[in-house]
């Protein structure tokens, strides 16, 4: 075990030692926001939704922001494992040209683009995802009020600033300028599927996915404040601006304690941050009895170190490598290719279980 670091919460370490872990026991799987950070968790994807959880039978909840709601949506279609080859090298192969005198594309272009690939992608088969058999799909937007409550040139840099300053004193204060809206796959009535968690933590709106605001929702949920565009009015849910999933919840820290089993969360750190502007909050990085059913699973620092400029990839790379898409391409195809690392590991450790490997979630 090199490269997987696995961690548990009480419930959760207490189950393993006891049973091991088996398919059936999974009830939730989580999906951070992190951008390109989510690349390495590609093999991992493809071997639990193509081979392990194909096994089981009964609902799994998941939950994603940003790219990982891009990922857990892709989870949802026919042949998941072909369905995340693609995602891994469409993502891999993103270019935005520059126009003259541009030193960073625009937030209109990146939008536009993205969107333009969003419908390639599920274009036709948003049908194959809100209708999974077993997977429930529950997306998180970030929905502006007060001075967010429509995207502009003065107000939205206020309206952050803001923000930033009501989530330093206490995070619940932050839904005076964002609430958390979740856009979560329709019952055959037609109403959004149950949450896998409370939601007494922070101001919270649910509404149903359908096929109308598929595309919106998961936009939304990736649009990154002064990167891309806020999607304005996502049909069905409270008028408005809508960002990414992950300024409310960027690691998905949620109230998990109502579930009867388990939450397996591969993730890119060992932390799990409540929101996007909690980053230097490092107070808050630390766990809580609302991940006490949570098995973590994520690179040690010791294998990140091994990668391509000694990290993950992340967005930095597009400022590193400029123009120059192949330079990008073939480092993030060999931090992808490392990953298969972890997948093995997991696979190996579900096999033969062996809490020698296994860590308290701190």
């Amino acid at each position: 075990m090199r490269a997987l670091h696995i961690q548990a919460g009480p419930v959760a370490l207490q189950h393993l030692q006891a049973q091991g872990l088996a398919p059936q026991d999974i009830t939730v799987m989580p999906g951070a926001a992190g951008g390109p950070k989510g690349l390495i968790l590609g093999p991992m994807d493809r071997f639990l939704f193509g081979e392990w959880l194909a096994h089981s039978q009964h609902t799994v909840h998941l939950v994603g922001a940003s790219i990982g709601a891009w990922r857990m949506a892709t989870a949802c279609l026919q042949q998941p494992v072909t369905a995340f080859e693609r995602l891994e090298h469409d993502y891999i192969h993103q270019h935005y040209e520059l126009k003259p005198g541009q030193s960073r594309p625009s937030a209109e272009q990146i939008s536009a683009e993205f969107g333009h690939n969003l419908a390639l992608f599920y274009g036709g088969r948003v049908a194959e995802v809100l209708s999974h058999p077993r997977y429930r799909l529950h997306v998180m937007t970030s929905h502006g009020r007060h001075l967010l409550s429509r995207e502009s040139a003065w107000a939205t840099p206020m309206g952050y600033a803001a923000a930033y300053v009501a989530n330093a004193v206490h995070r619940q204060a932050l839904g005076t300028f964002l609430e958390r809206v979740v856009f979560s796959s329709p019952t055959p009535g037609g109403s959004p599927s149950e949450l896998p968690f409370a939601t007494q933590d922070y101001r919270t709106l649910h509404v149903a996915l359908s096929e109308t605001n598929f595309m919106a929702a998961v936009q939304a949920s990736c649009a990154i404040p002064f990167v891309l565009k806020a999607v304005h009015d996502v049909p069905g849910g409270p008028r408005g601006a809508y960002w990414d999933g992950g300024i409310t919840d960027y690691h998905l820290h949620l109230d998990y304690r109502n579930q009867q089993g388990l939450v397996l969360y591969p993730h890119f750190q060992r932390q799990v941050v409540p929101g996007w502007l909690d980053k230097a909050l490092k107070h808050r990085h630390r766990t809580t009895p609302f991940l006490d059913r949570m098995v973590l699973l994520s690179p040690s620092p010791e294998w990140v170190a091994t990668l391509p400029n000694g990290k993950l990839p992340d967005r930095t790379d597009f400022t590193r490598y400029g123009q120059d898409l192949k330079a990008r391409v073939a480092v993030w195809r060999q931090c992808v290719s490392a990953a298969q690392q972890l997948a093995d590991e997991w696979g190996e450790w579900l096999a033969k279980p062996d809490m020698a490997h296994v860590n308290a979630l701190t």
